[in-house]
């Protein structure tokens, strides 16, 4: 009985070992640039990312939801919160992925979508990231194709609420309805004459 209790006691040590290595081993994080439905899928794509959640970010309202999010008025924007593992993606990889998939030359919008709920910022946490971002920005300002000025916020990130459950990688659950809104909102017209062909999902 003994044998058998100090076996189960190894295995579960050797378990929270190795959750507590996988956890060391990931960081967060936070873009908003616009319809979190079009944002997921870029990121889930890199090797080296863990998970990519759908939700909201930025504002004042604890939970808000969808139907709140969307009509205005809470300071949040619809977002993604990347989990990765930055021994096999960079922070800075997933800015380049960040900025080949939004319109960087606007306020408080992003393609069809209007309004604050849809701007393009970077939440960063950390000094790291801030001046990752910064950096990144920098380096777009002086090698941009385009005409228009890099308006993107960069500001820490606050609290991370998940959108419902509908919303998580919408465009795997829902494609016929997600690219019919995609290409309507002309999010790829936009996309390719910002950035040419690397751009977009």
């Amino acid at each position: 009985m003994k044998s058998i209790i100090s076996f189960l006691i190894v295995v579960a040590l050797a378990v929270l070992t190795a959750g507590a290595a996988s956890a060391a081993n990931q960081e967060k994080a936070i873009f908003a640039g616009g319809c979190f439905w079009c944002m997921e899928a870029p990121f889930d794509k890199l090797a080296g990312v863990i998970s990519v959640t759908a939700g909201y970010t930025g504002g004042n309202k604890k939970n808000p939801t969808y139907k709140e999010v969307s009509a205005g008025g809470t300071g949040h924007a619809e977002a993604v919160q990347i989990v990765y593992d930055p021994s096999k993606v960079s922070y800075r990889a997933l800015l380049d992925v960040f900025w080949r998939n939004v319109d960087p030359t606007v306020t408080d919008r992003q393609f069809c979508d209007i309004g604050h709920q849809y701007r393009a910022a970077i939440f960063y946490s950390g000094e790291e990231q801030r001046r990752s971002a910064l950096q990144s920005k920098s380096a777009l300002e002086k090698n941009k194709t385009f005409r228009e000025p890099v308006v993107t916020e960069i500001v820490p990130a606050t609290e991370f609420y998940p959108a419902e459950e509908y919303h998580q990688h919408y465009y795997k659950k829902n494609p016929l309805r997600y690219n019919y809104y995609r290409n309507s909102c002309g999010r790829d017209k936009r996309l390719k004459e910002l950035w040419g062909g690397g751009s977009g999902h």
